[in-house]
């Protein structure tokens, strides 16, 4: 069976392989190869350098929208962990209908972003209404209201990971604790906690590339307004975030600024994969072997 399986294996994995090839490894050659090209269209490409490197680095617009995805990323990352940790930690104590709560928190991550975005914009709008603004009128309306937003999305769908790694605690490590006279927050600290550390790099893996990621819910709430004029006549969009900044750079008015775009893409994907491997690696050093 073995040296069957062994033989026609790679027969099963070409499909596999070749979509892997066609959807993400010739695109992204073909992205990082553009980067370095001045184009309209990728069929009149010309190649010229990191001109669009140093270019990206001079887009003020581009320098904002990186510190202001960064700052979103870690306020983000901390609030939608610490409250589903929190909800999964009260709906495994067995409180009553913790089901149907479960349910409830979790609901909201199966609408999609950009309907989330519309209808968190009326209802901030409509509780802003009353003090004679809107959430496009002030940046600090617009960044809380995707923090609002991101947290009633993702905590949900971060506490189901929780409450696997909540249940998956040995029960002797708990009542090893309770025998030598714990307390419920030393049993958290000291027992819980190390013992879910695989559920919270999950979740802060998640977290963190969602937080840098985010596009949709991004555009359908506050498409970037207000806008802020800086020297020189360059426009800044206060509350556009990375991958917003190089939409609006793509397809743009100026079709001459796509290979401009296309290296902030790579560079967005450098700083996303380097971030993220730097935490898988920080937080699987923590885990504890069970």
């Amino acid at each position: 069976m073995r040296r069957s399986i062994q033989k026609w294996a790679i027969l099963f994995l070409v499909p596999t392989l070749a979509s892997f090839v066609i959807g993400f490894v010739y695109p992204f050659c073909k992205g990082v190869y553009l980067s370095l090209c001045k184009f309209t269209t990728t069929e009149d490409a010309t190649f010229i350098g990191f001109g669009n490197y140093v270019k990206a680095f001079q887009d003020a617009s581009f320098v904002h929208a990186f510190w202001y995805t960064a700052l979103f990323a870690v306020v983000s990352v901390v609030l939608i962990n610490l409250f589903a940790f929190l909800i999964a930690y009260a709906l495994t104590q067995g409180i009553r209908g913790s089901n149907i709560f479960r349910t409830a928190f979790f609901m909201p991550n199966l609408i999609g972003g950009i309907v989330l975005g519309y209808i968190w914009s009326m209802i901030f709008n409509g509780i802003l209404s009353r003090y004679n603004t809107n959430i496009l009128m002030e940046t600090k309306y617009g960044f809380w209201g995707l923090i609002i937003l991101m947290c009633w999305q993702q905590v949900g769908y971060m506490m189901i990971i929780y409450i696997a790694g909540l249940q998956a605690v040995p029960e002797d490590m708990l009542e090893a604790a309770k025998i030598d006279g714990a307390s419920r927050a030393q049993t958290l600290f000291r027992v819980i906690i190390p013992n879910v550390m695989s559920s919270i790099t999950v979740c802060l893996f998640l977290t963190l590339t969602n937080g840098f990621k985010l596009f949709d819910q991004n555009l359908a709430l506050t498409a970037g307004q207000p806008y802020v004029f800086k020297e020189g006549g360059t426009v800044v969009k206060t509350t556009e975030m990375l991958a917003l900044n190089i939409y609006s750079t793509f397809y743009g008015q100026n079709v001459h600024a796509r290979g401009t775009a296309q290296a902030k893409a790579v560079l967005f994907f450098i700083l996303v994969a380097g971030i993220s491997l730097i935490q898988l690696r920080a937080t699987r050093r923590k885990e504890v072997q069970q």
